[in-house]
């Protein structure tokens, strides 16, 4: 846990999932999301009930708990006196201030969701702010904090030991025998593009380019685990689409040097202007026909 405190109210925040550089507090303030720098101060009062303490006592009088002295293990650093204290106190042993944090306001506002037309209040996942659908469970992704999201969530999962043995795909198998369903974007209400996550993964995914991302409920999940699993764009697919690529550069090769050619075929026969645009025309009309 990672705490900041208003110097105006004094109401506490926990920031260990904030990416935002500033966040509003309650009372009107703007708090600035950095690090506090920890000392060493002596230990006075009980990290589980705050009563006072010896100087040496291995426990707490009062409620028998641990008195915890092990410099690796005091990670929790008071955000008034900066004192440190193990992550699980409940009262710097320092100053002896309780550690009360309250949620971080959510910036953002309710849009309605693109499956069920619920209105999907603002919400915080790992950190980042998005919206989540009360009804369908599905999250909607502002801008580009999709790829931010998917790395926090592969890494979640990672950490928890969850790692599938093979890809997860969607229902079906292949995605390409289910039913297509253009979604409406719900800030700018155009339809998205459905793509085909990594273009192997079988997870279809929502995405206008101009506002974010829809995810149907688990497909983050989904895309957790075809990442853990080793998952990546199909070889085959990767080489078809550099043919392709190849295949239309050459063709717009081609199509220039037969343009240059008759060009220089035209202006070497001495034809006026008027000859020359209409042999042009002909051309590019024979060429893209």
């Amino acid at each position: 846990m990672r705490l900041i405190a208003c110097q105006s109210c004094h109401t506490q925040y926990d920031v260990s999932q904030i990416v935002a550089d500033a966040f509003p507090c309650r009372c009107g303030e703007t708090l600035q999301n950095k690090p506090l720098r920890a000392v060493d101060a002596r230990i006075h009062r009980c990290g589980a009930c705050g009563a006072q303490v010896g100087g040496e006592a291995a426990s707490c009088d009062y409620c028998g708990s641990e008195i915890v002295r092990d410099p690796a293990a005091l990670s929790l650093i008071c955000p008034e006196c900066y004192a440190r204290n193990a992550d699980a106190s409940r009262f710097c042993t320092a100053c002896g201030v309780a550690f009360r944090p309250e949620p971080v306001r959510v910036e953002g506002h309710e849009l309605p969701c693109p499956d069920c037309g619920a209105l999907m209040p603002p919400a915080q996942v790992a950190g980042l702010g998005l919206n989540e659908c009360p009804g369908c469970r599905g999250i909607w992704v502002p801008g580009d904090h999709f790829h931010l999201l998917v790395s926090r969530a592969a890494e979640a999962r990672r950490e928890a030991g969850g790692v599938p043995l093979a890809a997860p795909r969607v229902k079906g198998g292949n995605p390409f025998h289910q039913q297509v369903r253009y979604r409406k974007c719900p800030e700018c209400d155009g339809f998205m593009n459905r793509r085909n996550y990594q273009k192997s993964s079988g997870v279809i995914i929502d995405v206008c380019r101009a506002h974010g991302t829809w995810l149907d409920a688990d497909e983050l999940e989904q895309i957790a685990g075809f990442i853990l699993s080793g998952g990546r764009t199909s070889p085959m697919l990767e080489a078809e689409h550099a043919r392709a690529a190849s295949e239309a550069a050459a063709a717009a090769r081609m199509a220039r040097m037969r343009v240059q050619a008759e060009g220089s075929r035209l202006y070497g026969r001495g034809r006026d202007d008027g000859d020359i645009v209409g042999g042009l025309v002909n051309l590019l009309t024979r060429i893209l026909s």
